[in-house]
């Protein structure tokens, strides 16, 4: 915790808390001292419980995901309110649990907005990656309904969720792009240069286009 402090860095805080996040930890540096400690289940542990945030960045880069049981990951998610966190928490260790699909299913349409964007999230990823078995049609048209007025954090995972349809599934893609131009959400999203949009319609297109032919 000492050397977690000496890192703090009031320019990097003030970048961070712009996000959300509560730390001043450059994350290159995060990362130089979890790949020092290596894998401590019982430090990460230890290191979550404090409640710090650059504490338990540090606790999912050196944790083993398939220690926590299914209850544990619930618990921790429910309790990572900072995004940083939470999209570490879900894509480094949940996506790496054997309880994964458990709780996509289970966090889905949690009535907390923030645990349901992590099943949004978890989803997404089975659209990219196993598909079978997902009613694809019938997550479109829960993100035909309720995108628009979902809060910031879920909406944007229900529309990551439906770029990546629109992205992976030729036979879905033109309802996707047409969902997004109705729906116009993130349509004016300050896109640095070089960078893709994230309105579905410019993300769905130009990923397609970089897809090799054949």
């Amino acid at each position: 915790m000492a050397e977690l402090a000496a890192l703090e860095d009031p320019k990097a805080r003030a970048v961070n808390e712009k996000h959300g996040d509560d730390h001043g930890v450059n994350l290159g540096k995060l990362r130089a001292v979890a790949k020092r400690l290596k894998t401590q289940q019982e430090l990460s542990v230890q290191l979550w419980r404090t409640g710090d945030t650059a504490a338990r960045l540090l606790a999912l880069l050196i944790c083993r995901p398939k220690a926590f049981s299914r209850d544990e990951l619930d618990a921790m998610l429910r309790e990572a309110r900072r995004p940083k966190v939470h999209d570490w928490l879900v894509n480094y260790v949940v996506k790496k649990s054997p309880h994964a699909e458990d709780l996509r299913v289970s966090w889905f349409a949690d009535a907390d907005p923030v645990v349901a964007s992590a099943g949004w999230a978890l989803t997404t990823d089975r659209v990219a990656r196993k598909p079978e078995g997902l009613d694809l049609a019938g997550l479109l048209d829960v993100i035909e309904k309720e995108m628009k007025d979902a809060p910031e954090r879920l909406q944007w995972a229900m529309n990551h969720c439906l770029a990546q349809i629109g992205i992976e599934h030729p036979s879905l893609r033109a309802r996707a792009i047409g969902i997004g131009e109705r729906l116009e959400v993130l349509k004016d999203y300050p896109t640095p240069p070089n960078c893709t949009s994230p309105f579905a319609p410019i993300w769905i297109t130009e990923m397609v286009r970089r897809q090799p032919v054949g």
